[in-house]
C-alpha cells in the first residue's frame, strides 16, 4: 500500500493539472446533476417492520384516504378575548372551508362517505363515546374544549377551548407530507392566514405544514475560522494552512453535492447532508493536515526536496490516512446491519463523503503541493525550525508525557474516575424525537404546542390513529360495533377523547382517532400505546378484534424502542471490529484491548454529559436552548459509529508512532516518550480542529443538529485529550515492552499492513546508499 501511494503521490506532484482538472470535472458533473434534479429533502422517517409502519402500510393499501399526513393550525385571540365573535367566526369558517377546497386535503364528510358510513351517524357515535367518558367518571364539570359551533352546526375539524381564546383546526392530507407536490402546504398556510386580516386572530401553523429545509446556518463558519487559526499555528504558514481547508471543501462539495443530486430518487431526511457536512469537513481537514505536516517535517528534519517529501508523505502518512478513513467508513457502514432505511441513507452519504475526502487527500493534495513546489516551506520557516521551533515543540510535549509517565497510576485512576463519574447520567437517559414541547420559547412550534396544551390538553399535540380489524376474516365492523369500541376505548386511563373516523368499504377495517391525556413523549402515553396493541387486552378480547396504533407519536415510540433494542448489538459489532482491526494494525494483544476500553469510557462519558445538558438542562443557556427533553433516538447508535471511526484515527497516528519508536530501537518508557513527541503536536491540532468544526453546529437552531454536534464535539474532546493524550501513554508506560507482545503463531498468521510505511522507507534508504 505505501509503495503504491508513494508512486501515486509522485505522479500527482509531477503532473498536477491532470489531477486538478479531473477533480474539477467530477465537481462539474455533480453540479450539472444537481442543477437538473434539484434538492429534495424530507422529514419523513420510515421504520420498516415496526408495528406503526405495518399499520400505515395496511392503511395505504386498504383505505389510502386515511393514511395521509396530518396538519393542524391554531387560531388564537389576545389574552382575555374570545374567538367566537361574529367577525372572528366568519373569518375562521371561511379559512377552514378554503382549506377543505384545496387539492390533497380531505374533507371529513367526504371521507366518511367514501368509507361507506353516514357522517351524522359517525358524529352520533363520537358524541356517545364522549358522554360515556363523562358518565363513567362521574364528573360534573365540562371538558375544557368542545366543537366550534357556527349557526347551530359544528365546523368540521375545529375545536375551541372553553374560554374561547384558542381554537384548534386539525385536518388530513390524502398522502404523506413528503409526497405532497410543492406548494400545497404553502396554499394551506395562505388560506388560513386570511383569517388574520381585519380581525384580532393570530394563526400558528404546525411544523408539518412548513417546508422542510436544510438546517445549516452561518454558525458553522466559526468552526472553520477556528480550524484555520489552529492550522496556521501548527503549520506556521498561511499557504500550508489553506491547503487542508481547500481539500475538505472539495470533499464536502463532491460528497454532499452528490447526495443532493440523487435526492430526487431516494428518500433523504434533512439532516442526512448535514451529518455528511460535519464529518466531511472534520476528516477532510485532519487527513490533509496529517499529510502536509508529514511533508514539512521531512523537509525540516531530513532536508528532503519538496517533491520527495510530498511523495514520502503520501506513502507513509497517506497510508495511515487511508486506513483511518477506511475505519470510519466501516464503522458507518456497520449501521446498515440495523435495517433502518433513513439511518442507512445517513451512513451511506457520510461514508461516500469520507471516501471522497480520502481520495482527494491522496491525489488532489499532492497535485496542489506540486504547484506550490518548494514554497510550501519558506526559507525563513526552515531557518526558524533549525534554530528553535522543533526544540520548543518537543520540549512542551516532553514535559507533558514525562509527567504522565512519572505519575502513570495517578493518571490512570484519575481518568477512569472522572470519565466514570461523567457517565453516571447514562442510567437515566431517555430517548425520543424532538417535539414542540422542547422547542425554544420564541419558536412557532413551541408557541403552538403551549397553546394547544393550555386550551385542550397536552395529548392533542400527539393524536393516535387506531385501526381495528376483526380476528375472524369473515366478519365485518358495523357502526354499532364501532360505537361500542369507541366507548370502551374512552374508558381507558389517560384517554382524553375518542372519535370514530370511518370504516373501509368492505367493512373489514375500522378507524378511530384517539387523543391521549398526556404528551407525546410522556411515559404514560407509551404505556397506553402498549396497552392498546396488546392482543390480551380486555377490549381486544371483548370485541374479538386486533388493534393497531399508528400516528407520529406511535412512530416515534417505535423508533426509540427499535433503536434501543439494536444498540447493544451494534456496540458488540463495534467492539469486535475494534479488536480485530487494531490487532492487524499494531500486532499486539494489549493495545487493541486498551484502545477499546478507552473508547467505551469515552462514549459512556459523552452520553452521560449529553444527557445532563440536553435532558436535564444543565448549562442550557450556554448552548442556545431553554427546555430539556429526551435525546434524539438515533444519537447513541450514530454517535457511537462516528466516534469509533474518529477515535481510531487518533489511536493509529499516536500509537503507531510509539510502535515505530519501539521497532527502531527505543525501549520501555523511551519508546512511549519518543513516539508521543513525534505525533502529539499534529494529533492535538487535529483534535482541536475536529472539535471546532463539530462545535460550530451546536449553535444551529435545529435541536437535532445541536445535539449531534454537541455529542460529537464532546466525544472527540474526551477521547483525544483524556484517553489518547493521557490514558494511552500512562497505560503503555505501565506495561512497557510487554505492550507489544504477540504469540508467535498469531504473528505468523497476521498480514503485515505496514501502516506507517516502514518497508517503503527501508527500500528508499537502501536506494540512496547505492
Amino acid at each position: 500500500m505505501s509503495k503504491l501511494l508513494y508512486r501515486l503521490g509522485r505522479k500527482a506532484y509531477d503532473k498536477p493539472w491532470y489531477f486538478i482538472l479531473g477533480w474539477v470535472l467530477i465537481l462539474g458533473i455533480v453540479a450539472a446533476a444537481l442543477g437538473m434534479n434539484g434538492v429534495h429533502v424530507s422529514s419523513d422517517i420510515k421504520l420498516e417492520g415496526t408495528p406503526s409502519q405495518q399499520v400505515l402500510d395496511r392503511l395505504e393499501k386498504e383505505l389510502p384516504e386515511a393514511s395521509g399526513g396530518q396538519g393542524s393550525v391554531i387560531f388564537s385571540a389576545p389574552e382575555g378575548e374570545r374567538l367566537d365573535t361574529p367577525d372572528n367566526l366568519s373569518a375562521i369558517t371561511k379559512a377552514v372551508n378554503d382549506v377543505y377546497q384545496l387539492d390533497y386535503v380531505i374533507n371529513p364528510a367526504e371521507l366518511a362517505a367514501a368509507a361507506g358510513a353516514d357522517a351524522s351517524a359517525m358524529q352520533q357515535q363520537a358524541a356517545q363515546a364522549a358522554a360515556s367518558r363523562q358518565t363513567s367518571s362521574e364528573q360534573t364539570e365540562l371538558p375544557p374544549y368542545g366543537p366550534l359551533i357556527v349557526n347551530g352546526m359544528p365546523v368540521p375539524g375545529v375545536n375551541i377551548s372553553s374560554d374561547g381564546n384558542v381554537a384548534l383546526f386539525q385536518f388530513q392530507f390524502t398522502v404523506q407530507q413528503n409526497s405532497l407536490p410543492k406548494g400545497v402546504t404553502d396554499s394551506v398556510i395562505q388560506a388560513v392566514s386570511q383569517a388574520e386580516q381585519g380581525t384580532n386572530i393570530t394563526i400558528l401553523p404546525s411544523d408539518s405544514l412548513k417546508e422542510v429545509g436544510i438546517p445549516i446556518g452561518s454558525n458553522e463558519i466559526y468552526g472553520l475560522v477556528i480550524a484555520a487559526i489552529v492550522l496556521f499555528m501548527t503549520l506556521g504558514s498561511v499557504v500550508a494552512a489553506g491547503l487542508p481547508i481547500v481539500i475538505a471543501l472539495f470533499g464536502v462539495a463532491a460528497g454532499v453535492g452528490g447526495a443532493f443530486a440523487i435526492s430526487n430518487f431516494v428518500t433523504m431526511t434533512s439532516f442526512t447532508p448535514v451529518l455528511a457536512l460535519m464529518i466531511g469537513l472534520a476528516v477532510g481537514i485532519d487527513y490533509a493536515l496529517f499529510i502536509v505536516n508529514r511533508q514539512r517535517r521531512l523537509i525540516f528534519d531530513q532536508n528532503l526536496s519538496a517533491r520527495e517529501a510530498a511523495s514520502r508523505a503520501v506513502g507513509t502518512a497517506g497510508s495511515a490516512v487511508f486506513f483511518a478513513g477506511l475505519t470510519v467508513i466501516i464503522a458507518l457502514c456497520g449501521l446498515l446491519v440495523i435495517g433502518i432505511s433513513f439511518l442507512s441513507m445517513m451512513a451511506l452519504v457520510a461514508s461516500v463523503t469520507v471516501l471522497f475526502n480520502v481520495l482527494i487527500a491522496l491525489t488532489l493534495l499532492p497535485a496542489l503541493l506540486g504547484l506550490l513546489g518548494e514554497r510550501i516551506c519558506s526559507r525563513k520557516a526552515r531557518e526558524k525550525n533549525h534554530t528553535q521551533g522543533a526544540k520548543q515543540a518537543n520540549k512542551l510535549a516532553d514535559r507533558w508525557v514525562s509527567g504522565v509517565v512519572k505519575f502513570r497510576w495517578l493518571v490512570i485512576v484519575a481518568v477512569i474516575a472522572i470519565l466514570g463519574t461523567a457517565a453516571l447520567p447514562v442510567a437515566k437517559m431517555e430517548l425520543g424525537m424532538p417535539s414542540g414541547a422542547t422547542a425554544n420559547l420564541d419558536t412557532t412550534a413551541r408557541q403552538s404546542y403551549d397553546a394547544i396544551t393550555k386550551g385542550f390538553g397536552e395529548g392533542f399535540n400527539g393524536p393516535l390513529l387506531i385501526v381495528a380489524e376483526p380476528n375472524d376474516a369473515s366478519q365485518t365492523v358495523s357502526l354499532q360495533t364501532l360505537g361500542m369500541l369507541a366507548q370502551q376505548l374512552q374508558q381507558l386511563d389517560h384517554v382524553s377523547v375518542v372519535t370514530p373516523a370511518g370504516v373501509s368499504k368492505d367493512g373489514k377495517m375500522a378507524i378511530l382517532s384517539l387523543i391521549p391525556e398526556t404528551g407525546p413523549t410522556d411515559q404514560a402515553t407509551k404505556q397506553l400505546v402498549e396497552e392498546l396493541r396488546s392482543p390480551d387486552s380486555a377490549i381486544a378480547r371483548d370485541q374479538d378484534m386486533k388493534l393497531g396504533v399508528t400516528g407520529l407519536t406511535a412512530v416515534n415510540i417505535d423508533m426509540s424502542a427499535k433503536l434501543a433494542e439494536v444498540f447493544p448489538v451494534y456496540i458488540g459489532i463495534i467492539v469486535i471490529l475494534s479488536l480485530v482491526i487494531l490487532l492487524l494494525v499494531f500486532r499486539s494483544i494489549l493495545v487493541p484491548i486498551k484502545a477499546t476500553i478507552g473508547f467505551l469510557l469515552s462514549i459512556l462519558a459523552t452520553f452521560g454529559l449529553t444527557t445532563a445538558v440536553f435532558q436535564w438542562g444543565w448549562a442550557k443557556e450556554w448552548f442556545g436552548f431553554d427546555t430539556g427533553g429526551p435525546l434524539l433516538s438515533f444519537i447513541p447508535i450514530m454517535v457511537t459509529g462516528i466516534l469509533y471511526g474518529l477515535a481510531m484515527d487518533y489511536q493509529v497516528f499516536l500509537v503507531s508512532s510509539m510502535r515505530e519508536s519501539y521497532v527502531h530501537g527505543h525501549r520501555g518508557n523511551d519508546s512511549v516518550k519518543h513516539g508521543y513527541q513525534m505525533a502529539s503536536r499534529v494529533v492535538v491540532a487535529a483534535a482541536i480542529i475536529m472539535v471546532s468544526v463539530f462545535a460550530g453546529f451546536i449553535f444551529t437552531h435545529d435541536i437535532m443538529i445541536k445535539q449531534i454536534g454537541f455529542a460529537l464535539a464532546l466525544g472527540i474532546l474526551i477521547d483525544a485529550f483524556a484517553v489518547r493524550m493521557a490514558l494511552v501513554p500512562a497505560v503503555m508506560s505501565l506495561f512497557g515492552d510487554k505492550a507489544w507482545w504477540l504469540p508467535k503463531w498469531l504473528d505468523r498468521m497476521l498480514p503485515n499492513l505496514d501502516v506507517e510505511g516502514d518497508k517503503l522507507i527501508a527500500e528508499l534508504n537502501a536506494q540512496e546508499k547505492r
